[in-house]
């Protein structure tokens, strides 16, 4: 029954990404907009099979044995009425996803895996394929929770594999602001920011399918209009130096290694190279999202002023 869901679901989206993709390309070669590149897209459907890869061969190991541990070790019985289960688990994925998602940018270990993601400077649909590749391996660890209060590994699996298809459909700039859906969803709109690197946008936006947790958390960010804020500019704050196959998956963690086998550093100061926020330095020669966001305010403000 499980493996027919997952069946159904591929069934179901394969259709519909080849005609919104088919759709988005025509509509930005209508416009004459610069929105895919050949390069770009072949990156990210190398990133896709290399994830899809090993999301297959470890999914045994972390559904199979690792969250079946805790389902059949579980505190509570599942819930019994089937329409509660199922909305629940779906705010406890979502949840859950968000501090995944939260923990990817806030912690260089992890940003390691998820830059990936972000290291196109294009917006499109297939960017939402671009993914962080060594993903697979640490995943389930936030799912754990979920099966631990009683809810079966391969439901939740299914329902962070339904909420994924919404996740690939926000990668747009076809669509402009869905109206009340704004305060509910995370839209393209939303997902336009958390794409951003303009110091305002960075580390914003981090829901998968709900924005209400981004709003509760204080992760939330709106997309301004042009006459308030500068437009969005997508992919990292410093471009990758060189993007072939092996760069584009290990380009950060070669990053943290230089840094942590610097010479003259102490115990805890190589700590903060590998768990310290993106862009920390020991000697304040980088900058963070944060301090990015500070000192552009600052500038703002003496650009008032003058």
């Amino acid at each position: 029954m499980s493996i027919a869901r997952e069946q159904l679901l591929i069934l179901l989206s394969t259709p519909l990404y080849i005609i919104v993709i088919g759709l988005e390309i025509l509509l930005s070669h209508l416009r004459k907009q610069d929105t895919y590149s050949l390069k770009d897209t072949l990156q990210n459907l190398y990133l896709m099979a290399l994830n899809s890869g090993i999301d297959l061969l470890f999914r045994t190991i972390y559904i199979g044995v690792i969250l079946t541990f805790f389902y059949e070790h579980r505190l509570v019985e599942p819930i019994a009425n089937p329409i509660l289960y199922w909305v629940i688990l779906l705010l406890f994925e979502d949840f859950m996803y968000y501090w995944l998602h939260r923990v990817d940018h806030y912690c260089r270990l992890f940003w390691a895996t998820h830059f990936t993601h972000h290291s196109s400077s294009k917006f499109n649909l297939t960017v939402g394929f671009r993914s962080s590749v060594l993903e697979p391996l640490y995943r389930f660890i936030y799912f754990i929770p979920i099966a631990w209060l009683g809810f079966q590994p391969i439901d939740i699996v299914f329902i962070y594999s339904a909420t994924q298809i919404w996740g690939i459909l926000v990668h747009t700039e076809k669509i402009n602001k869905m109206g009340v859906l704004e305060h509910i969803l995370v839209t393209p709109s939303h997902h336009r920011v958390h794409h951003g690197s303009n110091p305002k946008y960075l580390d914003k936006n981090m829901g998968m399918f709900l924005i209400i947790w981004d709003k509760l958390f204080g992760t939330f960010q709106e997309e301004l209009p042009a006459e308030k804020y500068q437009p969005i500019q997508y992919g990292l704050t410093k471009p990758m130096e060189k993007e072939d196959p092996v760069n584009l998956v290990l380009y950060e963690w070669k990053n943290i290694y230089k840094d942590v086998t610097q010479k003259n550093l102490t115990f805890k100061q190589r700590l903060g190279y590998i768990f310290g926020p993106p862009g920390w330095s020991h000697d304040g020669s980088r900058q963070t999202s944060e301090e990015l966001r500070l000192q552009e305010e600052a500038q703002l403000k003496q650009h008032q002023h003058e």
